[in-house]
C-alpha cells in the first residue's frame, strides 16, 4: 500500500477498532499522534534517548488501558497527552531533575519545526492558542504542563502565595479552554 492509499479513520472509529484490538488502527494512532506526544515529553525532559522510551512506553499504556478512554470526558488526543504528560513528570521526578532551568517558550518553537509534519486537527495550531494567553497564564501553564511542577512547587519557585497560584491556574485553564474552544469553531 502507498502513502496515497493510506487509510484514514474517524476518531469515533478509531476508539471502536482500539477498543476492540484491531492493532491496523492502532498503528494509524501511532502514526499520527507519535510525534506530538514525543514532542510532548522532550519538553519536559529535555532528553532525546529517555524521550523515545518514554514515548514507546506511553504507547504501551495507551495500548493496554484503552478500555478506560471515555469519550464523553474529552478527546482521545487530550487523553493521550494527559498520559504521555504524566509519565514525563513522573520519569522527570524520578530522576530528581526538578529544577532544570529551561527555557520552555523558546524550545515549543523548537519542538514545533523538530517533531511535527502532519499533525492532526486535533494538535494543529495549538501552540497558537497557548501563545495568546497572557504572560502570566503562560508561566503557569509551562510550569505546571512543561515542566511539571505542582502548584505547592509553582508557588515556591515564583514566590506567590499557594492559594493565589491555585486561583490564577484554574483561571489560565478556563481562559484556554476557552480559546481552544474559539478555535474549534473557526475550523
Amino acid at each position: 500500500m502507498n502513502l496515497k492509499e493510506k487509510i484514514k479513520y474517524h476518531q469515533d472509529e478509531l476508539v471502536v477498532l482500539i477498543k476492540n484490538r484491531d492493532q491496523k488502527a492502532f498503528s494509524y494512532l501511532y502514526d499520527t499522534y507519535s510525534k506530538a506526544l514525543f514532542g510532548i515529553i522532550y519538553a519536559i525532559i529535555g532528553d532525546y534517548e529517555e524521550t523515545e522510551v518514554l514515548t514507546q512506553n506511553t504507547f504501551i499504556k495507551i495500548w493496554n488501558s484503552f478500555d478506560n478512554y471515555d469519550s464523553s470526558k474529552g478527546r482521545l488526543f487530550t487523553w493521550m497527552i494527559n498520559i504521555a504528560r504524566n509519565a514525563a513528570i513522573d520519569f522527570k521526578r524520578s530522576k530528581n531533575n526538578k529544577n532544570q532551568n529551561r527555557n520552555i517558550s523558546n524550545n515549543v518553537y523548537e519542538l514545533n519545526e523538530l517533531f511535527t509534519e502532519n499533525f492532526s486537527s486535533d494538535t494543529i495550531g495549538l501552540i497558537g492558542v497557548v501563545e495568546k494567553l497572557t504572560s502570566e497564564n503562560l508561566l503557569l501553564i509551562q510550569h505546571a504542563y512543561y515542566k511539571g511542577y505542582t502548584q505547592q512547587e509553582i508557588s515556591k519557585e515564583l514566590n506567590i502565595p499557594l492559594g493565589t497560584v491555585k486561583t490564577k491556574m484554574r483561571k489560565a485553564l478556563l481562559i484556554l479552554r476557552e480559546l481552544l474552544k474559539e478555535k474549534a469553531q473557526v475550523q
